[in-house]
């Protein structure tokens, strides 16, 4: 594919930082062609994601090409506008691993001042736009959108605080404990071989990893370019992050697990999905109709469906509670409900920021909307690998943080244990099973058996084993095989954490 690049109002320099402005005026219109550089940089994660779109979009291969389009300026633009990652990486990598593309002409378009990235695929629509929104990271228009619904996006006065110089886990001051020299080494020595990429043990293509035992790192290493403050997207990974933002709404008594979920779209008398659960859709056992990742998820992902059009055109296709499907709209859809039950639409574009990400000290992560200002909570957050620390110490204190308790009593318990309805497997968790919106690692490679894990595609895991005070962050660029993360963890234990800890509070 020959792209063309078109960069309105950029810094002169490619260093220049995300976002800034006053700088000269450049305007640069020359072919982009893809560079051989080793993949370093944060799309490096979705770009098998951004080549699948092309091959496996369903419908006309324009639609196709619309998809591709869409999905390279929600990616460009977040990687430009809401990471610290230089851009020379973002731009190198994009194209490197983005693999067989449509053969279709493509210009694409930055507009700093606008903080705007648009991708022009036909001569007869409006390019595909994506758009940055001050501490919200991007939003990707429909397809047949233009600059016009750009305008119409709300923004919210959103400044993440700055904590860094704050004492861990709030900020980076103290975070890190000493090893015994023994164990130390012994931990190296796992970590040397996840990082051998896929001629180590655990296969797979590291680029990060975070060992926090009793509140504390006691191990951490980046490679491929990345370090402890950028951010890359954690694909279903967020699936995790959104269950516990469902659980803030349990906690202070605006969402009741046990009830039909509270989505409008499903209340008129006789709708069979107005038996549906929260609980359900958490399970992913809402009984809706689902081609698993594909459709109707995908017209979310890649043309920029709101999540209201799927719940409003999405149908059964079992009873709710009696078979599993991972589907990220139920997802998405229990999100939606607790927006609904919240009742404070002008302040829920904040909510995620404000009830939980800061008070954790997540201050680098990001959770995205559609242009409905739902959260996509299936898979369009990008966070470092020390913020997704900080998650796991929150499941570690069951929900308690600083003296407050921001979870229900027994939160982790329950996004922790099985119901009879699981996975078939091997699955996409492999023989993982599933608990809430959280994979189970328990037995695995001698992992105890309450191990748990947030998992997202390309080898993002935070594995959680609440008996041993322990959380385990490994993020990567996976293609096959995969790395073997139960091994990986368990390894990681017994260097680490041999034995079961006694419980205690964590901050």
């Amino acid at each position: 594919m020959r792209t063309r690049i078109l960069v309105r109002n950029l810094a002169a320099s490619e260093h220049s930082q995300p976002g800034r402005r006053g700088q000269p005026v450049v305007r640069k219109d020359v072919p982009h062609r893809p560079m051989h550089a080793k993949p370093v940089a944060v799309l490096a994660i979705l770009a098998v994601t951004v080549a699948a779109a092309a091959q496996r979009a369903p419908g006309t291969a324009r639609h196709g090409t619309a998809q591709y389009a869409g999905m390279r300026a929600l990616h460009l633009c977040t990687g430009y506008f809401a990471t610290e990652a230089p851009r020379a990486l973002i731009d190198a990598t994009i194209e490197a691993n983005a693999g067989p593309a449509p053969a279709t002409p493509m210009r694409t378009e930055v507009d700093e001042r606008a903080r705007t990235v648009s991708v022009r695929y036909a001569a007869d629509m409006p390019p595909r736009i994506a758009v940055s929104r001050a501490g919200m990271g991007c939003t990707m228009l429909p397809i047949g959108a233009d600059v016009a619904l750009a305008k119409q996006l709300i923004r919210v006065p959103l400044e993440a605080p700055r904590l860094d110089d704050r004492s861990w886990p709030m900020g980076d001051r103290d975070a890190r404990a000493p090893l015994p020299a023994r164990d130390e080494a012994a931990v190296e020595r796992v970590l040397d071989a996840a990082f051998e990429d896929e001629k180590g043990a655990y296969g797979g293509k590291t680029w990060g990893v975070v060992v926090l035992h009793d509140g504390k790192i006691v191990a951490e290493r980046y490679s491929h370019g990345f370090a402890r403050h950028i951010a890359a997207r954690t694909n279903s990974m967020c699936k995790s992050l959104g269950a516990t933002l469902v659980g803030v709404g349990v906690r202070t008594g605006r969402v009741d697990l046990n009830r039909p979920a509270p989505l409008a779209e499903w209340r008129t008398p006789g709708d069979p999905r107005g038996a549906i659960t929260t609980d359900n859709l958490l399970r992913m056992t809402s009984g809706l109709y689902s081609d698993g990742p594909q459709d109707p998820q995908v017209e979310i992902y890649r043309s920029g469906a709101a999540i209201a059009d799927i719940a409003a055109r999405n149908m059964m296709d079992a009873q709710p509670g009696t078979r599993f499907v991972y589907a990220g709209t139920d997802t998405n859809l229990a999100m939606r409900g607790l927006r609904q039950a919240l009742s404070e639409d002008a302040a829920y574009p904040a909510f995620p920021y404000r009830a939980l990400l800061w008070k954790l000290g997540m201050t680098r992560t990001v959770v995205e909307t559609d242009w409905n200002n739902d959260f996509i909570v299936s898979g369009q957050c990008w966070s470092t690998a020390r913020d997704f620390a900080r998650l796991g110490m929150l499941y570690l204190a069951d929900g308690r943080w600083n003296g407050e308790r921001l979870l229900p009593a027994g939160w982790t318990t329950y996004v922790s244990s099985p119901l009879s309805v699981q996975p078939k497997r091997p699955s996409i968790g492999g023989d993982a099973g599933y608990g809430a919106q959280f994979w189970l690692f328990g037995g695995m490679d001698g992992l105890p058996s309450d191990a748990f894990s947030a998992f997202g595609a390309m080898g993002q895991y935070a594995v959680i084993v609440p008996s041993r005070n322990l959380v385990v962050v490994r993020r990567g660029l996976d293609h096959d095989p995969p790395f073997r993360i139960q091994k990986f963890a368990a390894d990681v234990m017994n260097a680490v954490a041999p034995q079961p800890a006694s419980r205690k509070e964590l901050r």
